[in-house]
C-alpha cells in the first residue's frame, strides 16, 4: 500500500521524524530526552491540526469496492487450480510441468510489482489498475481457451503479470487515500479479502470440477474482471502529475534496475520451482539459478545505492532503521507461514482424513475467517493508540505457535479439534496483516509511498514462494524416509520420487485396498508432523526481530498528490 507525496509542511515534520527514528543503530537503540519526545509529540498534533481531514464519501466506498473485486480476483487464481490440478494435468496432458500452472503465475506476479510501483507514480493509479485488470481478463481467457500446454502457461504468466499489478496498485490506493494512522483498518480489509479469496480458492476449484469443466475455473473470471475495469474507469478518479510528457516519464524508469530484479527474482523462483518435485537441492540445475539469482539481488542492492538510477525502483531509504528492516523481513516470514498452511493443510484432511478437494477447501475456512476479527481489533487498536510493536509481537507469537499445533492432529482427529487449532494461528495472522505495512511506511516520507508499498508487495509474494517450496521439500524428504512403512513396492517407489504433493489427495490414498491405505495416511501424518515443526522455526525467528521494533509516529494527516480529484462545483458557487 502506498501513500502519496507530501507538502512542504509534511514533509518537514515527516523528515524529522525520520530522522529522529533513523538514529537508531541495528545493534542499539534511539537515544531521546523527555524534552525531545516532549517537543516532538506537540510538533506532531500541530502537524495533525494543519492536514487536510480525511474525507470518506460514496466515491470512497465505491474505490473501496472496486479494489475489494480485484483483490479477490488475484487471489482467487492464485490457489483454485490446487484442486483442479489433476483434471487440467490428464487432458492436456502435462506430466511433470504440471508444477509451471501455479509457479508461473506467482513467479511473474512477485517480479512485476516493483516496476508497477513507478508506473503507478508515472502515469497514474487508474490507468495501470484498468491495465492490470486487462491483462488479467486475457490471461484468463486464455488459460480458459488452452489446447496446449504452452497455450496455458502462456495465460498462466499474463494472469501472473496482471495479479501482481492488481495486489500492488491496490494497496498503492488505499495509501492515497487513508491517513497512515488509520489505514490499518482498509490494509486489513483488502488483505483479508486476499486471504479469503486464497483460502476459498481450492473449494471453489473443487466444486467446479466436480460439476462442469475446469475450463471455468478460469473463465468465472471474465465477468468479475469486466465489472472491475468498470468500476475502476467510472469512480477512480485520483489525481496524478500530468503536464509532464510521456517521454520525460519514460526516461525516469529504472530500466536496468528492474531488469536485474526481474531477473534475478525469476532465477531464484525458477530454482524453488524445480528443487524438490523435479530436480533434489543439490542438483546443479537448482543450485546455479538459485545461487546466480542470489547474486543478483545482492548486485542489485548495491546498484541501487550507488546513486546510478534517477529513480531507483527501489531506493535504499526504504531502510532508515531498524524497524523499517525487521518488518519488511517479517512482511516476507509472515505470508510464508500462510501459504505453508494453504498448500499442505489440505493435504492433511485430504491424504489422511480423506476428504474430497472441495470439502478440504471448507476444512480450512477457519484459518481464514477467524483471522477477520483478529485483523479488525489489531486496525482499531492501531488507530486509537498508534502503536505496532506489542501487536506484532502478539501476532507472530500466536503464529508460530498456533502452525506448530498443527502438527499434533492424529488420523482421527474430530471436528472440534481441527477448528480449534486453526484459532491461535488465525487470530495471529489477523493481528499482522493489518499492520505490517503501515510500521513498514511510518519511517518513509510520502513521496516514497508508492515505491514502498510496491516493495512491500513484492517480497510478500517472494515469501509465499518460498513457503511453498520449502515446505514441499520438507514434505518430499520425510515422506521418502518413511515409505518403508506401506507394504506395497509400487506405492513406496511413488512416495519416494520427489512429488508427494501431488500423491497427497483422497483419490490417491483410496484407489489402494487396507491394510495400503491405513499405512500410507499413517506417512502423510508423520511427514506432515515434520513439515508443521519445521514452520516453528521460521516463526519464531519472526517473533525474536519483532521484540527489537520500535514504535513509530504514525501520522493522522493525509496531504498528498494522488487522493481523490477535487469535485467540480455547480455555476457560481463559491470555490
Amino acid at each position: 500500500m502506498s501513500n502519496p507525496t507530501e507538502k512542504a509542511a509534511t514533509d518537514l515534520k515527516v523528515a524529522a521524524d525520520i530522522a529522529e527514528t533513523s538514529s537508531e543503530s541495528i545493534v542499539s537503540g534511539p537515544k531521546e530526552t523527555p524534552q525531545d519526545v516532549a517537543d516532538s509529540s506537540s510538533s506532531a498534533q500541530q502537524e495533525e491540526q494543519k492536514a487536510p481531514s480525511f474525507e470518506k464519501d460514496y466515491r470512497f466506498w465505491m474505490i473501496m469496492l472496486t479494489l475489494c473485486f480485484s483483490i479477490m480476483l488475484a487471489s482467487l487464481e492464485g490457489t483454485i487450480v490446487v484442486t483442479s490440478l489433476p483434471y487440467i494435468v490428464s487432458e492436456l496432458k502435462l506430466g511433470s510441468n504440471y508444477i509451471w500452472v501455479t509457479n508461473v503465475f506467482l513467479l511473474t506476479s512477485a517480479a512485476v510489482q516493483p516496476l508497477f510501483g513507478q508506473f503507478c507514480d508515472l502515469f497514474g493509479r487508474k490507468a495501470v489498475l484498468i491495465s492490470v485488470l486487462g491483462l488479467y481478463v486475457i490471461g484468463s481467457g486464455i488459460c480458459g481457451g488452452a489446447t496446449t500446454e504452452a497455450m496455458l502457461i502462456a495465460g498462466r504468466t499474463i494472469q501472473g503479470i496482471g495479479s501482481g499489478g492488481l495486489n500492488m496498485s491496490g494497496e498503492v490506493i488505499i495509501s492515497d487515500l487513508v491517513p497512515l494512522r488509520y489505514r490499518g483498518k482498509y490494509v486489513a480489509l483488502l488483505l483479508v479479502v486476499s486471504t479469503v479469496g486464497y483460502s476459498i480458492g481450492p473449494f471453489i476449484g473443487g466444486a467446479i470440477v466436480e460439476n462442469s469443466t475446469w475450463r471455468w475455473v478460469f473463465y468465472l473470471n471474465l465477468p468479475i474482471g469486466g465489472v472491475g475495469m468498470v468500476f475502476a474507469y467510472l469512480f477512480l478518479n485520483l489525481r496524478y502529475d500530468r503536464e509532464e510528457r510521456i517521454l520525460s516519464k519514460l526516461k525516469r524508469i529504472d530500466y536496468l534496475g528492474n531488469a536485474i530484479l526481474m531477473a534475478s527474482s525469476v532465477s531464484v523462483l525458477i530454482a524453488l520451482t524445480w528443487a524438490g518435485p523435479i530436480y533434489p537441492w543439490s542438483d546443479a540445475r537448482v543450485l546455479v539459478p538459485l545461487l546466480v539469482g542470489l547474486a543478483g539481488l545482492v548486485g542489485f542492492c548495491v546498484y541501487e545505492g550507488s546513486g546510478i538510477p534517477e529513480a531507483p525502483v527501489i531506493p535504499l531509504r526504504l531502510f532508515p532503521n531498524r524497524t523499517s528492516i525487521i518488518v519488511y523481513v517479517n512482511s516476507f516470514l509472515m505470508p510464508m507461514l500462510q501459504f505453508w498452511c494453504f498448500f499442505y493443510f489440505p493435504v492433511y484432511f485430504q491424504a489422511v482424513q480423506l476428504s474430497t478437494p472441495s470439502w478440504s477447501g471448507v476444512q480450512i475456512l477457519p484459518i481464514t475467517l477467524i483471522a477477520v476479527p483478529g485483523a479488525a481489533v489489531a486496525s482499531l487498536l492501531l488507530a486509537k493508540f498508534g502503536k505496532f510493536k506489542v501487536l506484532h509481537i502478539s501476532g507472530m507469537l500466536l503464529t508460530t505457535v498456533g502452525v506448530g499445533l498443527i502438527s499434533l492432529l492424529k488420523t482421527d482427529s474430530n471436528t472440534g479439534v481441527w477448528v480449534g487449532i486453526q484459532v491461535m494461528p488465525a487470530v495471529g495472522s489477523g493481528l499482522l496483516i493489518s499492520t505490517l505495512l503501515p510500521a513498514f511506511q511510518a519511517s518513509l516520507a510520502e513521496k516514497d509511498q508508492a515505491a514502498a508499498t510496491a516493495t512491500w508487495s513484492f517480497v510478500r509474494t517472494f515469501g509465499m514462494v518460498w513457503g511453498i517450496a520449502i515446505a514441499g521439500t520438507v514434505l518430499n524428504s520425510f515422506t521418502k524416509q518413511y515409505a518403508y512403512m506401506v507394504d506395497n513396492e509400487v506405492v513406496r517407489e511413488l512416495l519416494s520420487n520427489g512429488d508427494a504433493y501431488a500423491s497427497g489427495t483422497q483419490h490417491f490414498v483410496m484407489q489402494f485396498p487396507e491394510p495400503i491405505q491405513s499405512q500410507i495416511r499413517e506417512v502423510f501424518l508423520l511427514a506432515l508432523r515434520k513439515v508443521f515443526i519445521i514452520s516453528v522455526a521460521f516463526g519464531g525467528t519472526g517473533f525474536i526481530l519483532a521484540l527489537f521494533e520500535k514504535d513509530v509516529p504514525l501520522r493522522k494527516g493525509l496531504d498528498t498528490e494522488y487522493g481523490l480529484e477535487e469535485r467540480k462545483k455547480p455555476a457560481g458557487e463559491e470555490v
